[in-house]
């Protein structure tokens, strides 16, 4: 019996034998299914945020696949396809804009103020259409304007509550949180496919990088932009999670702690019933 689904995530692979072939996790109101489809090269198949059919689908001790003729690659669903709220979508301008307000006004350095409003302006448009990963976390077209949109929204809530807010100058780790992933936009194309600068380069060096030439450019003291080029660096928070140094002020820590939450929050949503997620370390229960 055919049944179609939508694409949420998509992961080019070649077999030992040569052989190109993609992995999907698709989603339709029953759940969300990981299906193999071989033979599918990397300009061919469904992308994300495309509806697919498949004929038939193989089950071969719980791993499911397809063949290039079991399958149909569908359009873009319109807003009124009943498969079009399974996939996240990027956030409106209004959110985007209503969250730095109120974190705009928690701010006393107007210098670094004024760099927050002139670059949250100026990155809405590319990061809503840019991934924030290719499988893990926020892999879909808009991903990295949502993931980094809710480390901010999240921000608005517990900078005001943080136990110790005088160790904390929330300049920095606005400035961080907007730049993180920035170099994601170097890493991918807005279909989620890997660039040769995420292997030469990596997203973190290139977000560091050009946050450090920004704030320099504005003349921002040299040890100021230190901290806050620190808590770019430090976003993954441990060295075998790619992070070149370890957070060691307390800004830095939050990035890292915020980062996290979304992350996760993102894995635990986009992971279907008994699957094993590899980035939680667990398999998840709904």
């Amino acid at each position: 019996m055919a049944k179609e689904f939508i694409v949420i995530s998509r992961q080019d692979a070649v077999a030992r034998t040569g052989a190109p072939y993609v992995n999907l996790k698709c989603a339709n109101l029953e759940g969300v299914e990981n299906i193999c489809v071989w033979d599918t090269p990397k300009t061919g198949g469904p992308k994300v945020g495309q509806l697919v059919t498949f004929i038939s689908i193989r089950d071969n001790q719980g791993k499911k696949s397809a063949g290039q003729l079991d399958t149909i690659v569908g359009k873009f669903p319109t807003e009124d396809h009943p498969l079009y709220k399974l996939i996240p979508r990027p956030i409106k301008r209004k959110q985007w804009d209503d969250t730095f307000e109120k974190l705009l006004s928690y701010c006393t350095d107007e210098k670094l103020a004024d760099i927050i409003r002139k670059q949250a302006a100026q990155l809405f448009e590319p990061y809503s259409k840019y991934p924030a990963a290719t499988n893990v976390h926020h892999a879909f077209p808009g991903g990295l304007l949502n993931h980094t949109w809710q480390m901010l929204h999240m921000l608005e809530g517990l900078y005001p509550c943080y136990p110790y807010p005088k160790d904390i100058k929330v300049e920095r780790v606005i400035l961080a949180i907007l730049f993180h992933d920035w170099g994601k936009l170097c890493e991918y194309n807005t279909e989620g496919e890997n660039q040769e600068n995420r292997f030469l380069l990596g997203h973190i060096y290139m977000s560091a990088n050009y946050l450090n030439g920004i704030l320099r450019e504005e003349g921002i003291e040299k040890r100021e932009i230190n901290f806050i080029v620190h808590c770019v660096l430090a976003h993954h928070g441990e060295l075998e999670y790619g992070s070149p140094v370890l957070p060691c002020i307390p800004e830095a820590s939050l990035v890292n702690y915020l980062d996290n939450i979304s992350a996760k929050a993102d894995v635990y949503q986009t992971t279907g019933n008994m699957e094993k997620s590899f980035a939680l370390g667990t398999n998840v229960i709904k």
